[in-house]
């Protein structure tokens, strides 16, 4: 996979990308990440990427031009790849799980960070998504980026130790992640579940399950309005409501 990201803050990558599960992707040559300033196709001695709005009001805005610019430097450089382009926007579709894995699935990816008030309208024309972290406004797109380009390379075969560690992640089986236990097996008075240390495999992928499910139903259960219910998972949630029902009394 290549990821292009054009921005105007290229250092701030410096740490993300040379760390931990992106930093081992690009040691193992499984991603290319590239990082385009797009300041260098600026016009004037002051390289201006940004300008005042037409027709008045707060802010500036970053200019087409060096945008435009910076997008045919890449295609001249990657003619042969496919490319979906991401603006980074609050304004954009929220970023979640399955957009992860849609993105680890592309050949080549390139985040296009803002920064100031905004862009020139027609910077949209180059891109095939438009893209929030969530709803509130950051200084400029590249934290969003990296929280996007990890998510994402993360996803990519061979780059986690354990292929299993994406299937069982939050959000990648529509529940959200069971709890987690290690050694000691004791540990000031709270201990580890009898199940989880039994051996019998079966018994631990469905208490897993139940207490996956469990977590869901507390605390995000808006994202089981859309979830087709198993005839167990519904009985399930019976338990938990009774449960429920009998501590508050």
């Amino acid at each position: 996979m290549k990821i292009d990201v054009v921005t105007l803050f290229p250092e701030m990558f410096d740490g993300p990308l040379g760390h931990s599960i992106v930093s081992r992707a690009i040691d193992k040559g499984i991603v290319e990440v590239n990082r385009v300033n797009f300041r260098q196709f600026g016009k004037g001695k002051h390289q201006v990427v940004d300008d005042t709005p037409y027709g008045g009001g707060a802010g500036m805005l970053l200019k087409p031009e060096p945008l435009f610019d910076a997008m045919e430097s890449i295609e001249e450089r990657s003619p042969e790849t496919k490319k979906r382009v991401i603006l980074m926007d609050p304004a954009g579709k929220p970023f979640n799980q399955a957009m992860a894995e849609e993105f680890s699935e592309e050949e080549h990816l390139v985040f296009l960070c803002g920064h100031y008030e905004g862009y020139d309208e027609r910077i949209r024309s180059l891109v095939t998504d438009e893209v929030s972290l969530g709803d509130y406004v950051l200084t400029g797109g590249e934290l969003a980026a990296m929280v996007m380009i990890d998510a994402s390379v993360r996803l990519l075969p061979n780059v986690l130790g354990n292929a299993a560690s994406a299937q069982t992640d939050s959000h990648s089986s529509g529940l959200l992640e069971h709890p987690h236990y290690t050694r000691p097996a004791e540990y000031k008075g709270m201990g580890v579940p009898d199940v989880l240390m039994s051996g019998n495999h079966a018994k631990i992928d469905e208490w897993r399950h139940k207490e996956s499910l469990k977590r869901t139903y507390f605390r995000r259960p808006d994202m089981l309005e859309t979830r087709d219910l198993t005839k167990q998972e519904q009985q399930w949630i019976k338990e938990f409501q009774l449960d429920q029902e009998s501590d508050q009394q």
